[in-house]
């Protein structure tokens, strides 16, 4: 009887994955439609030129996030999923609250790093005089408005369709700015303030959502506990610790190339690159997307399903997202060059070439798309680092190789060193799950 309550507890743990991406795809896709007119919009009212600037700065800023934030939301999942099916609200609310604190702390760092970066180090970087002011408030505003722990509770609550709620405001905002400033006069300024503004404003309406679904649990009094919290989540800091450099890793996949093509190929080919990558990086973002949908239900899963129902899981998933990604990769190949002429006009269909291998690239992201969940609810938290550290490796020697080749040697290094990271978490996904049947044998 307990395997079939079991196996039935799988199959709906499937359902919800399920329920939950459809939530966050829904909300994609009116993102998508709204990032493609206001990418359209941002190129050809900016040119070339400026939008190299524009994507150089917001790439930084990017990274920068990335460097001075933790992945708290996923911290509060690991640990909380416990403490609300127990009905411990207390422990819940100290979490999260040290959660939040912990977002706090980490943006604060995150302008002292902005401004040693962009006012110690600007000369060196090649940074226009003209955005020095500019960038370092551009990234000061997105370090703040980063949100994770309130997405962490709104996710343990299951509560999608309010985070998809609130993520559509990001994509309609940017486009009726961009909208608004190309009407009345675009720059480079301007947009980035836009931008800047409507972070800060998503990011409060995300605390303001999870304050509000169970009031009480929430509450500042509680970060006086903060060493109680840690008992109570053994393990806590080394998880973070483990995500810190996992998602920092993720920056400089994400990131190091544009950077790296404005460096070394200057900042026109780095705005043509950057469309192109747009376009690549939809596939990534819905990657980012069904992970955040499944690590809650891989979670609860691990430890509620045996281990051949949670190996078939896992599979299923996986052949979802596989043949996901190969009918991307040929509409890029079939359609990418009029879609980027669509966007930016001639000057960008050169891109066509670089997003295939792009995409190739945002293909393997999303095939290993379960494959962190997978690993962090078995214990293996450093897994998933260990193979995005051999993937930059792979990736920056790639990049120094094919160098010669220009913005498509930048973008087959890029599939290049991602192919690799997914071939070495594939090991050792399969290696986990055969040590689970071994136990359960």
């Amino acid at each position: 009887m307990a395997e079939q309550i079991d196996t039935h507890h799988a199959h709906d743990g499937w359902q919800r994955i399920l329920k939950n991406v459809g939530w966050l795809l829904g909300g994609k896709g009116f993102g998508g439609v709204c990032s493609l007119i206001y990418l359209a919009i941002l190129v050809r009212s900016l040119g070339v030129k400026d939008f190299g600037h524009f994507s150089l700065i917001f790439g930084t800023g990017q990274a920068l996030v990335a460097l001075s934030g933790f992945q708290t939301w996923q911290g509060i999942v690991r640990y909380g999923t416990d403490h609300i099916a127990k009905g411990a609200w207390d422990k819940f609310g100290r979490l999260a609250m040290l959660g939040g604190a912990i977002d706090v702390l980490g943006a604060l760092s995150g302008c002292a790093l902005a401004a040693l970066l962009i006012y110690g180090f600007g000369p060196m970087l090649d940074l226009n005089p003209r955005y020095i002011d500019t960038t370092f408030w551009f990234i000061c505003a997105l370090v703040l408005a980063r949100v994770s722990a309130p997405v962490g509770v709104i996710r343990v609550y299951d509560r999608y369709d309010l985070t998809v709620a609130a993520g559509a405001l990001n994509p309609a905002g940017r486009l009726i700015a961009a909208t608004l400033i190309w009407l009345t006069g675009p720059s480079v300024e301007r947009f980035l303030f836009a931008w800047a503004a409507i972070e800060m404003v998503v990011a409060v309406l995300y605390w303001t959502i999870a304050w509000r679904l169970r009031p009480g649990v929430l509450s500042f009094a509680r970060l006086r506990h903060w060493r109680r919290t840690l008992n109570e989540n053994e393990g806590l800091f080394g998880f973070l610790g483990i995500l810190y450099f996992n998602s920092s890793a993720m920056a400089a996949l994400q990131q190091g190339p544009l950077l790296a093509v404005g460096y070394f190929l200057g900042t026109s080919a780095a705005g043509i690159y950057r469309v192109a990558d747009q376009l690549a990086k939809g596939l990534s973002k819905l990657a980012t997307l069904v992970t955040q949908a499944l690590y809650p239900e891989v979670t609860r899963q691990r430890s509620a399903a045996p281990a051949n129902q949670f190996r078939k899981l896992v599979r299923r998933i996986n052949i979802l997202v596989i043949g996901t990604g190969l009918v991307v990769v040929l509409l890029a190949i079939v359609a990418g060059e009029a879609v980027l002429s669509l966007i930016g006009g001639a000057p960008f269909a050169a891109g066509a070439l670089v997003l295939v291998p792009l995409s190739i690239g945002a293909a393997f992201e999303l095939a290993s798309v379960s494959y962190e969940p997978v690993l962090h609810s078995s214990g293996h938290a450093a897994y998933p680092l260990f193979a995005r550290l051999i993937a930059i490796a792979v990736m920056a020697g790639c990049i120094l190789a094919l160098l010669g080749a220009g913005t498509l040697g930048i973008g087959w290094a890029v599939a290049i060193g991602l192919g690799a990271a997914y071939f070495v978490m594939s090991v050792m996904v399969w290696r986990v799950l055969r040590q689970m049947d071994a136990v359960t044998a």
